[in-house]
């Protein structure tokens, strides 16, 4: 008999990692990494029609949603294991760069949705001048 006395953690880090939330909707696995001017994602989405995934990015937010065709139950099946998750899935996640919003690419193929994200131009930092405003001084006593 192998003794895994951590087995416990994994269970943690699967949770956090995340395959499924709340309510049965699920998290996919995501990269996200850059390339060249544009902010490239990458999600795991098999099985899912592309009309029935929704992408938005707002306030630097990338949300994407959609739902999977739940599979009928058929009573005759006796199932040794049930993995594959259907149902509707849910993601966000703030963005490492401004984006151009109305600029954004969805493709998916193979399973892989890839949203293409061009960053947005880098606004010049403006320096502001500081004003003083002088008031007068109050007087303070030095009398003891």
């Amino acid at each position: 008999m192998t003794l895994l006395p951590y087995q416990s953690l994994f269970d943690i880090d699967r949770f956090f990692e995340g395959e499924e939330l709340e309510y049965g909707i699920t998290r996919p696995s995501m990269d996200m990494y850059e390339k060249g001017a544009a902010i490239v994602a990458e999600m795991h989405v098999p099985g899912i029609d592309a009309d029935k995934i929704e992408v938005s990015v707002k306030d630097g937010i990338l949300h994407v949603s959609g739902t999977s065709q739940k599979q009928k139950e058929e009573k005759d099946k006796g199932y040794w294991r049930k993995e594959i998750r259907r149902g509707s899935f849910e993601r966000m996640i703030r963005l490492p760069a401004p984006v151009q919003e109305n600029k954004i690419e969805a493709t998916c193929e193979n399973g892989i949705l890839t949203i293409t994200m061009p960053k947005a131009k880098h606004v010049a930092q403006k320096t502001v001048k500081v004003i003083a405003r002088n008031r007068k001084p109050s007087k303070v006593s030095t009398k003891k």
